[in-house]
């Protein structure tokens, strides 16, 4: 999905425990306990408790997203394969690390940030600041795996052909692209998603059409639903078709 702005600052975020040890071991044990049944507790002690909690989560998450995507980044055979190939197509413009120096050409991690999203979606693509994992959505590693791999084709996208992203044929297509290729609609993410209603001999397409449309209808220059189908059918063939920088769809 693309990021039209960047999504960090609609976020509320917490504001660090005033304490490390109020949130550690017994006091947090104790704190917990009385929130959780309301003894003696103020109406500060409760708004700092429910403040301190989204912190920890946020942490934690924070955390746990980046661990994944740096395990990704060494041993995910997609993940891998799109971070070189990115790589080579930035040492075109001097954007890889190393493209300058003769050393060997390694894709920026630092463009994928975790971050907590409000909205309800797993990643986004900003042209301009990268990919943003959206920590507080995403369910496990594998589905970490899948919304990294669809971020990066939109960022092969990006450094290959320079795409217009409020051009909805452009966004179109690279939505399609990136559906296709990350892993997201194969057979058994769909079947888990949709049971029995999966159709073995169309599924895969339907899942396409289906994401790629949802995400066109939040780009600001599509007017509705039936506009962003008609946009995703009049770039389907030619898209759906390439599947650069793989030889073939095979997640």
């Amino acid at each position: 999905m693309i990021e039209p702005t960047p999504p960090v600052e609609t976020i509320d975020k917490p504001q660090p425990p005033v304490s490390d040890s109020s949130v550690r071991g017994f006091q947090w044990w104790r704190r917990t306990f009385q929130y959780k049944t309301g003894l003696n507790l103020t109406k500060t002690e409760k708004e700092q408790y429910e403040n301190d909690y989204k912190f920890i989560l946020q942490r934690d998450q924070c955390n746990e997203c980046y661990k994944n995507r740096d395990w990704l980044l060494q041993y995910s055979p997609t993940v891998i394969f799109m971070a070189q190939q990115i790589a080579r197509l930035g040492s075109r413009t001097g954007s890889a690390q190393g493209s300058n120096s003769g050393e060997d050409l390694k894709f920026d991690e630092s463009k994928i940030i975790c971050d907590v999203c409000p909205e309800w979606r797993s990643g986004g693509f900003h042209p301009e600041l990268g990919i943003l994992l959206c920590q507080n959505r995403i369910r496990d590693k594998w589905h970490l795996e899948d919304t990294l791999a669809h971020e990066m084709v939109h960022y092969y996208d990006n450094t290959r052909w320079q795409v217009d992203w409020l051009n909805l044929k452009h966004h179109a297509c690279s939505e399609i692209r990136a559906s296709s290729l990350s892993g997201e609609c194969r057979f058994m993410q769909e079947f888990a998603r949709r049971g029995l209603g999966f159709k073995v001999s169309s599924g895969h397409q339907e899942c396409v059409r289906r994401r790629a449309t949802l995400s066109v209808m939040g780009n600001p220059n599509c007017k509705d639903q039936q506009h962003a189908e008609k946009v995703v059918d009049e770039v389907w063939d030619s898209c759906f078709s390439d599947t650069r920088p793989f030889e073939e769809i095979y997640r």
